[in-house]
């Protein structure tokens, strides 16, 4: 099944393997893995709460 990203940007929700929610310099991203390769990353987000409720709405489908 594939899952919107972005604009330009479909994941193979399948083949996805680990996602982590990490802070970086400009700030919050979730990071999307298959086995040891990150395959994407996806859009700035203000805290780790509104990522881990764009993750739940848009890739674990809750």
């Amino acid at each position: 099944m594939y899952v919107k990203l972005n604009d330009r940007t479909y994941l193979n929700k399948d083949k996805i393997t680990r996602v982590k929610i990490d802070s970086v310099q400009d700030g919050i991203r979730i990071r999307f893995y298959e086995g040891a390769n990150q395959v994407a990353k996806s859009q700035r987000f203000e805290s780790e709460a509104k990522a881990n409720e764009w993750l739940e709405k848009h890739f674990l489908n809750k």
